[in-house]
């Protein structure tokens, strides 16, 4: 019952900034949180970064300083600006969404993903 549309991932160069979009749509009642996971060939989905309805953000290390996370409430839509990108940045970039639907039901859903790419 609810969807994600992610957009903004694309090549880029070492040093270079991407802004990742992520609408939540569908039977959604609240949303507890909502962020951003990637993922590299061979590696682990790992976090990125998340807001949480409180407004609290947290941020993987290797990110810090670099990668800002904030939301839309009125439109369900969550960003990722990335800055300073680095080619270890590269993966697969995929948005997540924890909700409360109009079930009442707390599910946590995936977008697609969208590939990043950070090559010279």
């Amino acid at each position: 019952q609810v969807q994600l549309a992610e957009s903004g991932g694309g090549l880029v160069q070492p040093g270079g900034s991407l802004r990742l979009s992520c609408a939540a749509s569908g039977s959604i009642l609240i949303i507890n949180a909502m962020g951003w996971y990637r993922q590299a060939p061979g590696k682990e989905r790992e976090l990125v970064a998340q807001i949480i309805s409180d407004g609290t953000t947290d941020y993987t290390d290797s990110v810090k300083g670099r990668f800002t996370i904030s939301r839309d409430s009125a439109k369900n839509t969550v960003y990722l600006q990335m800055n300073s990108l680095k080619p270890e940045d590269t993966a697969v970039y995929y948005c997540n969404v924890d909700v409360v639907t109009t079930r009442f039901a707390t599910w946590n859903y995936w977008g697609q993903g969208t590939q990043v790419t950070v090559s010279s």
